[in-house]
């Protein structure tokens, strides 16, 4: 005897399916609505008081050295949007498991976006730019979020939703919710947008140089596919502890100059403007470069001396360091020593004859050569306390970073590219670049397998404080594979060594090498 099946019964399961699904879509519209509230706020506060870049922020302040050296080789300057993607994939993943906890115990659903919630504030809130309302928008937005949730999950217990034309009232609160969160989104990106340095910086002439910086030599960029002598703003490159590019309103900006100085000096934008600006090309480099790596840009800098600023503040004998502030709280340790010993150390504006960009700085940055940018280029300056290395610690010196990290002499290979396949019959070029910043290179040599060492062509460059460009013509080329590496010379005679250290604590060592095929 056949038993008839249950027609309810059948109903169950795909009415359970749909369930689930709505409550996905619930935690994902409570959580799209949270951080939509959230963005808008901040807008109006201050960036660092957004959500997802306040908890960011605080997951870049505590990861260790190891993650951050390893998300840099990977990533390079993708590494913040890799960052803030994975941080939005996972609130999708955490809204939705709200959203099926919520499902069957609300209570709990609500207590697990008030907890997300707590976490935001207390991230935006200990951000070193924070302001008095900086709580607000991680608040208000979670508390949004929570009342979305709740009005959600109810309606979805409803037995019998009312209709309402054709939709039902489930519908209507469903859409609602996701307009909410759509509006207070695009609402809060559209504000960010206006609040952008870009309109400001376009409108700002710069002065005439009373130093101007040198022609360029002929014969730059002779070799296809070497690294161009001048490196672009867009093509430079940038490291910073920044999710966020700081805008900064340069109406309001200062520089305050105190500590251990005979007189605390302020000085603005339009002060600068004023000043006899030189002008300077100048080759930065950061510490976390690998061994030929590319973290490494030349530019020609416009800017006022900064051991001009410090001679007017007049800095006591006993101090030994300038602990330099950003507007986001970032901190630089740079040595007295290195800013007044005749270098070109300066508080920069421009950048290649036009304003620094938001990414370089905007409006002002400091830019000392010869030491890694970790404890030389402040962007987005607002503060230098005159102090000593034995009183404050900055950044990354308190991540195991060196205190004080002159450049080290070293040399890449451009051309030709790695694993090229390359005709035979022909002559092979050979070219490169090498730094060794206030010192200067003297010579670069290059050896093809375990052949002897040849002496490349030095470029013509404009300074002791920038690279040189260098080419190596190889005629005679045989058939097969081959491996070509290189090593300076900077001009106080130091070689580059060959013995391969990691850029962890002041940078990284050893002879780079490229392998290639003569076909």
């Amino acid at each position: 005897m056949h038993r008839r099946a249950d027609p309810d019964a059948r109903a169950t399961r795909p009415s359970r399916h749909r369930s689930r699904l709505a409550a996905v879509l619930a935690g994902l519209l409570s959580g799209g609505l949270t951080l939509g509230v959230g963005t808008l706020l901040a807008s109006f506060v201050t960036r660092s008081a957004d959500p997802v870049l306040g908890v960011g922020q605080e997951f870049i302040t505590r990861t260790p050295e190891w993650l951050k050296e390893w998300a840099i080789r990977q990533f390079g300057e993708a590494d913040k949007a890799v960052l803030l993607g994975s941080l939005y994939v996972t609130l999708v993943l955490l809204f939705v498991v709200i959203g099926l906890v919520a499902l069957r115990r609300l209570r709990v659903g609500l207590a697990l976006v008030l907890l997300l919630g707590l976490a935001a504030v207390g991230a935006t809130v200990n951000r070193p730019d924070a302001t008095a309302l900086s709580w607000l928008p991680s608040t208000v937005g979670t508390l949004a979020g929570a009342g979305a949730l709740l009005l959600l999950v109810r309606a979805l217990h409803a037995r019998t939703p009312a209709a309402t034309g054709p939709l039902s009232r489930r519908s209507v609160l469903f859409g609602a919710v996701a307009g909410a969160a759509a509006l207070t989104a695009g609402a809060g990106t559209a504000v960010n947008r206006s609040n952008s340095v870009a309109a400001t910086r376009a409108g700002i002439v710069l002065p005439r140089p009373s130093s101007a910086a040198p022609a360029l030599p002929a014969g730059l960029d002779s070799v296809d596919a070497i690294t161009p002598y001048v490196t672009s703003a867009k093509d430079f490159y940038r490291v910073d502890t920044a999710l966020s590019v700081p805008q900064v309103d340069v109406a309001g900006w200062t520089l305050r100059i105190h500590g251990m100085v005979d007189r605390e000096i302020t000085v603005t934008f339009d002060d600068l403007l004023g000043e006899d600006l030189v002008e300077r090309w100048m080759t930065m480099t950061c510490v976390s470069n690998e061994v030929g790596g590319n973290l490494v840009g030349n530019a020609r800098w416009l800017g006022m001396p900064l051991a001009r600023l410090l001679e007017r503040a007049g800095v006591r004998p006993e101090a030994d360091m300038l602990f330099s502030r950003s507007v986001d709280g970032f901190t630089i340790s740079t040595p007295v020593a290195a800013v007044t010993d005749g270098r070109d150390a300066m508080i920069a504006i421009g950048m290649n004859g036009e304003p620094l960009t938001d990414v370089h700085g905007f409006p002002a940055r400091m830019i000392v050569p010869g030491l890694y940018g970790y404890v030389s280029a402040c962007k987005w300056i607002t503060e230098i306390e005159v102090t000593r290395f034995d009183a404050q610690t900055a950044y990354w010196t308190d991540r195991g970073w060196a205190e004080q990290a002159p450049i080290k002499t070293a040399t890449r290979i451009d051309v030709p590219m790695s694993f090229a396949m390359i005709p035979a019959g022909q002559t092979v070029p050979i070219a490169g670049v090498a730094w060794a910043q206030t010192r200067g290179i003297s010579r670069v040599e290059v050896r093809i397998d375990d052949g002897d060492w040849a002496d490349a062509t030095l470029v013509p460059t404009v300074s002791t404080s920038t690279w040189v460009q260098w080419t190596y013509a190889w005629d005679g080329a045989t058939a097969g594979s081959h491996t070509i590496r290189a090593r300076a010379t900077d001009a106080t005679g130091q070689v580059q060594t060959e013995d391969v250290v990691k850029p962890i604590p002041d940078g990284s060592s050893g002879w780079p090498s490229k392998f290639f095929t003569i076909t």
